[in-house]
């Protein structure tokens, strides 16, 4: 939800890429951090790039609550005995893998 929810729609056509393997799942999504978010804080900063939309998901019930994305992913991850999700932010994209138990 946080890849297309925070995702540039404005500057590129190109799509949410989820590739899943054996052994994790890749998440890829166009447009780097946006307004007071960097890639040293993309984890406690919450900033929106589209509102409208992060709006109409959170009425639509897909987003419960803002800024809690991140922190959800590592819980749920921790609980699982999944290893640590890795974050990958540039200045024209973010990208996660999540990785299968051991």
């Amino acid at each position: 939800m946080n890849a297309l929810m925070h995702r540039n729609y404005e500057t590129s056509n190109a799509p949410v890429r989820i590739a899943w393997f054996e052994d994790r799942i890749e998440v890829t999504n166009p447009g780097g951090p946006y307004g007071q978010v960097r890639d040293d804080n993309f984890d406690r900063v919450t900033d929106y790039r589209n509102p409208s939309l992060a709006a109409s998901l959170k009425g639509l019930g897909y987003v419960n609550r803002f800024g809690r994305g991140i922190g959800r992913i590592r819980t749920a991850l921790e609980r699982n005995g999944n290893p640590p999700a890795d974050f990958r932010v540039d200045d024209a994209s973010w990208a996660v893998t999540i990785r299968r138990t051991v």
